[in-house]
């Protein structure tokens, strides 16, 4: 039996981020339930994994154990060549406990000034996994090449995405129009290869 999402289907959105949880519902076409794990009030898994996709399918078996539904999640963030990659995985966490993404941003400017480079090249990675009860669980990734612009520009998307320029474009993820972005991202890139595998 080959394995499908179900138009009309409820799906958890491994996700305390409700800007997140927008941005996966808009790339399902609105043709789900969306439901985030925070609405229903289920920890966070300690991201233990040294990847994207591990830490992907890390919290959607969490999410799924916990709820017996099958759950969507994504692992996200933004490697900075200069950095050696960082904070990639760890770019939840720049944002310290408040989740304060102009303090993550203010870091990731000082710490590539004080590497002295002038690469200024950067990639965004989504891991997504679709974790079933019985413990199925498929992951696909998307990335999408930049450069890091400093001072942020646009009020619009969230982590990030105000100091991320996508190669090809004059404006950032966060002058992005939503629709503009939802065309491009990485976490565009990675929905078109889930509904490839999972969605007729």
């Amino acid at each position: 039996m080959k394995l499908r999402l179900i138009k009309g289907m409820r799906l958890v959105a491994a996700t305390h981020n409700p800007g997140k949880a927008r941005e996966i519902a808009a790339l399902l076409d609105g043709n789900y339930e969306i439901v985030t794990a925070g609405e229903l009030n289920l920890p966070e898994p300690d991201e233990t994994e040294t990847t994207f996709v591990g830490n992907a399918m890390l919290k959607a078996r969490h999410a799924t154990l916990l709820s017996g539904e099958v759950c969507l999640a994504d692992d996200s963030g933004l490697s900075i060549a200069a950095l050696d990659g960082a904070p990639g995985i760890f770019s939840a966490r720049w944002a310290g406990p408040s989740k304060d993404f102009a303090l993550a941003m203010q870091k990731v400017e000082e710490r590539i000034e004080e590497t002295g480079s002038k690469d200024r090249s950067a990639w965004f990675t989504s891991a997504l996994a679709v974790a079933w009860p019985d413990g199925t669980c498929v992951v696909v990734e998307g990335r999408v090449d930049g450069q890091v612009v400093w001072p942020p520009r646009g009020e619009r998307g969230f982590g990030y995405d105000p100091i991320f320029q996508p190669d090809g474009h004059d404006l950032t993820f966060g002058e992005m129009d939503p629709a503009a972005k939802d065309a491009m991202s990485h976490r565009a890139l990675a929905f078109d290869r889930l509904k490839a595998v999972l969605i007729d």
